[in-house]
C-alpha cells in the first residue's frame, strides 16, 4: 500500500539536494567571488585613501610652471613644489634624476589638459602625480573664491531632495519602487540557481532504473509536491548563502567599500504591490517549477532535458532586454503581450508592479492566470512521470501527454 508522506518526500529530497558536493560548489561559488570583489575594492579604497591624503602633502619632489596664473605659490609650497625657470628645464631636471615630477599647467586649464613628466614608480603609484597636480590647482582655485562657504559648491559636494506628486498625493519614488523590486530579484535566483535541479530531479530516479520502485511506495502527486517544496527549501538555503558576505561587507565595511547608505526608514512598502509582487512571485515559480519537471518527466536522460533549460531559462530573460520599454511605455503592444504570455508574465508583471504602471484588474488576471497555467502545468507533470518511468529509452510524445490528462 502506498503512503502518502509528504514530509518524509520533502526531508528525503531536500538532504538529498544539500548533500550533493556539486550544490556547495555552486553555491559558495558566488559568495566566494562576492567577497574577493569586495576585498579587491577595499584594497583599492585604501590605496585611494593614500592616495588623497598624499595630496595633502606630496611624498615626492617637483616643479611647475604656471601658464594660466592660477597656481597660488603659498598652496603649491605646502605640497612641498617650486616653480620652474621653463618647460624644457622641469622636464630635463625629471629625466636626469634631479626632481621626480614636472606639472606643466597651461593658459587655459578648463580646455587643455595638465602636462605631467615623472619618475616612472609602477603603474599604480604614477597615478600619484596627477593627483596632486590637480589637487593644487583646486585648492588655488578654490582659495580664490569671495567666501569659503562656496568651496563645497565648487567640488560638487551639493545634495538634491526631490518631491514628486501623483493626483496631488506626494509620490515615493525610488523608495517605493525597491521593496516590490525584491520579488523579482528573487525569482530570478530560484529560477537560475535552481532550474537546472528542477529540470533533473525527475530525470534522475527514469536513468538510476528506481522509478518504478518508488512508485510502488510513494503517490506521484506526493512525489512531486514534496521535489517542489524540497526545492524550494534548498533555495531559500543558497539565498540565505549569497546574503551573507552582502550583509558583512554592508554592516562592516560599507564606508571602505563604498556602497551607498540606505537608509530602509525611507523604504516605502505599499500594500498592495508587496501583496501582487509576493503572488506574482508564487504563480510564476509554480509555472516554471511545473513546466521544468514536466520537461524532465519526457525526457529518458538529464542530457537531453538539459537542452531545454536554455529556452525556459531565456524567457525570463527576454523581458529583461526590454526593461526600458516596460518602465518607460508600459502600454505599447508588445509590452502587454509579455505581460500576458505565461513564460514572460512573471517578469514583465513585476516590473510593471514594482513601477505601478500595473492595474488591480490586471493584477487579479494575472495572479489567476499564472496560479491556474502553473498547477496545470504541474498537474501534467505528475502524469508524465507516471508514465514517463516506464519509458526508459525514449521521449514521451506531446499527443501521449495530453491524452494522459483526458483520462480520469
Amino acid at each position: 500500500m502506498r503512503r502518502h508522506n509528504l514530509a518524509t518526500v520533502v526531508s528525503f529530497e531536500f538532504r538529498r539536494t544539500v548533500t550533493k558536493r556539486r550544490f556547495w560548489i555552486a553555491t559558495l561559488i558566488v559568495p566566494v567571488l562576492i567577497a574577493t570583489v569586495f576585498a579587491l575594492t577595499y584594497f583599492s579604497s585604501r590605496a585611494t585613501s593614500n592616495s588623497l591624503s598624499a595630496q595633502k602633502h606630496a611624498s615626492f619632489s617637483f616643479t611647475y610652471v604656471d601658464a594660466s596664473h592660477l597656481v597660488n605659490p603659498e598652496i603649491a609650497s605646502r605640497f612641498g613644489g617650486r616653480a620652474a625657470t621653463s618647460v624644457a628645464g622641469g622636464i630635463a631636471a625629471v629625466k636626469s634624476g634631479r626632481i621626480d615630477a614636472f606639472f606643466d599647467y597651461p593658459a587655459a586649464p578648463a580646455t587643455h589638459s595638465i602636462l605631467v613628466y615623472g619618475k616612472d614608480v609602477g603603474i599604480f603609484n604614477n597615478a600619484k602625480y596627477s593627483s596632486v597636480a590637480t589637487a593644487i590647482l583646486q585648492a588655488s582655485a578654490i582659495a580664490r573664491l569671495p567666501s569659503p562657504s562656496l568651496a563645497p559648491i565648487v567640488r560638487g559636494a551639493v545634495s538634491v531632495k526631490s518631491t514628486t506628486y501623483t493626483n496631488g498625493v506626494t509620490s515615493p519614488g525610488l523608495n517605493g519602487v525597491i521593496p516590490p523590486l525584491i520579488y523579482l530579484l528573487v525569482f530570478y535566483l530560484v529560477i537560475v540557481l535552481l532550474g537546472n535541479q528542477m529540470l533533473t530531479s525527475t530525470v534522475e530516479e527514469k536513468e538510476n532504473r528506481v522509478t518504478e520502485m518508488i512508485l510502488t511506495t510513494v503517490d506521484a502527486r506526493t512525489l512531486i509536491i514534496g521535489k517542489i517544496l524540497s526545492l524550494f527549501s534548498a533555495g531559500a538555503v543558497q539565498m540565505l548563502v549569497f546574503a551573507s558576505p552582502v550583509v558583512v561587507g554592508y554592516v562592516f565595511f560599507r564606508s571602505s567599500l563604498s556602497l551607498p547608505n540606505v537608509n530602509f526608514a525611507d523604504l516605502v512598502i505599499a500594500p498592495r504591490p508587496m501583496i501582487t509582487g509576493a503572488l506574482l512571485l508564487l504563480g510564476g515559480f509554480t509555472l516554471f517549477t511545473g513546466a521544468l519537471i514536466a520537461i524532465g518527466a519526457v525526457m529518458p536522460t538529464a542530457k537531453e532535458a538539459g537542452g531545454f533549460f536554455g529556452a525556459v531559462l531565456g524567457s525570463i530573460f527576454i523581458p529583461f532586454y526590454a526593461s526600458s520599454l516596460i518602465v518607460s511605455h508600459p502600454t505599447a503592444l508588445i509590452v502587454e503581450v509579455f505581460t500576458f504570455f505565461p513564460l514572460t508574465a512573471p517578469v514583465t508583471a513585476m516590473v510593471r508592479n514594482a513601477f505601478g504602471s500595473l492595474s488591480a484588474t490586471a493584477s487579479m488576471v494575472l495572479v489567476v492566470e499564472l496560479f491556474a497555467i502553473g498547477l496545470f502545468v504541474i498537474r501534467m507533470a505528475i502524469r508524465l512521470f507516471q508514465y514517463g518511468s516506464i519509458e526508459y529509452a525514449r521521449k514521451v510524445s506531446l499527443r501521449t501527454a495530453f491524452g494522459l490528462l483526458t483520462k480520469r
